[in-house]
């Protein structure tokens, strides 16, 4: 069984994920796959940085890239909410791994993505098929709880 945990603060090398509940106009923004028939928030993990240092991006950095790649957002203003872990046993071993949960008001887009996603949907609600349904509802409901929905 899938476990969601929320946490104020962390060790930042233990963040490997950023996800960003988004919304423009005040409705959410979703992403589509390529590769899948359902709706994700715009996340991913976190990269090592080019440069040849060995050093990692930022988690806020990590946030920021990954919804321009996954979303086109060109204007946003973007904050941190609070820290999660996911333990399930068919991922990382069943390890327990952190992540930062963001929340982004998206102000303008660009008119074509360049990454994995095919497209993006704004709705008024919450999606039906959820890519991570025993993860994404718990982030939801942590935003709203956090008074951030």
């Amino acid at each position: 069984m899938t476990e969601v945990k929320f946490y104020e603060s962390i060790e930042d090398e233990l963040l490997m994920f950023a996800v960003i509940i988004s919304k423009t106009q005040n409705q959410y923004v979703f992403c589509k796959h390529k590769d899948r028939n359902t709706w994700e928030f715009p996340g991913g993990h976190r990269e090592q940085l080019s440069d040849n240092s060995g050093n990692w991006e930022t988690i806020l950095d990590t946030a920021k890239r990954e919804l321009y790649e996954e979303t086109g957002a060109l204007e946003f203003d973007i904050k941190p909410l609070c820290v999660y872990s996911v333990t399930a046993p068919n991922q990382f071993d069943g390890k327990e791994t952190f992540g930062m949960l963001f929340f982004a008001d998206i102000k303008c887009f660009e008119t074509e993505l360049h990454s994995e996603i095919e497209k993006i949907a704004i709705m008024d609600g919450l999606p039906e098929q959820w890519t991570y349904p025993d993860i994404q509802p718990h982030l939801i409901n942590e935003a709203k709880r956090r008074g951030y929905l």
